[in-house]
């Protein structure tokens, strides 16, 4: 179904034929990560992002994974978030909600959506605090090599800039070593205030998963995965690079459309 071949660096890049391919092999990947976890630690802590990703995951709510998937296991995260009302049409927590959470039998105290009542810098402290709470309680694992939370899975889109969660090209967030949750009120993207995972807890995670279809974003991509010149643009994508994880890249067709194909090995 997919060309799958793995990176001299340690990437793994999936190209499907089409969305509907894609979406059936990333409900599998998610499935098989859950069990694997259950089993391990008796719980899965996945983070998710917004966007098209929602919608690529809909297999897992349709058979088998509606009764095959240990639901009641699961703590459901955003990688980012807008500060919006949970009500309103921009907020990530609603998107999944309405796309996969209303379809499963997720206990609903497991998905730690964002106080949306408060400041961005707030909403993101209040953030960091839970999550913090649940790496004492072991919920999270925790990085052996750092103090950073360690999630099961992180699942990322990535705009045609390059941008993921809410980490966008040079902004000064991506510099940021020490907080585990940030937030911005300037995003070049609207609604302009988020909050958002940095750098060091996605590249903490256990399996790291980048979502992207469309020909619209194929020189992102190009630019996120390919050997580059020099010069070139250090876009967010390519700085997600899990420090002990794995990282797989599920592409569609013409997302990949750009990518230089001596990288796959033979």
């Amino acid at each position: 179904m997919a060309m799958s071949r793995a990176r001299k660096d340690g990437k793994e890049v999936r190209i499907y034929e089409n969305f509907d391919e894609l979406s059936t092999d990333l409900a599998e990947y998610i499935a098989e990560l859950s069990e694997a976890s259950v089993k391990e630690r008796g719980v899965f802590a996945i983070a998710l992002s917004g966007g098209s990703l929602i919608s690529l995951m809909g297999k897992l709510s349709e058979a088998p994974y509606n009764k095959t998937v240990d639901w009641a296991k699961w703590h459901i995260f955003w990688a980012d978030e807008r500060v919006v009302a949970k009500t309103h049409a921009d907020s990530n927590y609603k998107l999944t909600k309405d796309g996969l959470l209303s379809k499963v039998p997720i206990v609903p105290s497991h998905a730690h959506s964002i106080n949306d009542s408060v400041s961005a810098e707030k909403a993101s402290e209040d953030y960091e605090f839970v999550i913090r709470q649940l790496v004492r309680t072991r919920v999270i694992s925790v990085s052996d090599i750092s103090d950073c939370p360690k999630f099961d899975l992180i699942l990322l889109g990535m705009g045609p800039d390059g941008h993921v969660a809410s980490l966008f090209p040079n902004h000064t967030i991506l510099e940021e070593k020490e907080e585990w949750v940030s937030f911005l009120t300037d995003s070049p993207k609207p609604p302009p205030e988020r909050i958002t995972f940095t750098l060091p807890v996605i590249n903490s995670a256990s399996n790291v998963a980048v979502v992207v279809t469309g020909s619209g974003k194929s020189e992102a991509v190009h630019l996120a995965i390919d050997d580059l010149e020099p010069d070139s643009p250090l876009l967010p994508a390519r700085m997600v690079q899990p420090t002990k994880g794995n990282l797989v890249w599920f592409l569609d067709k013409a997302a990949a459309s750009k990518l230089d194909n001596s990288i796959f090995s033979k």
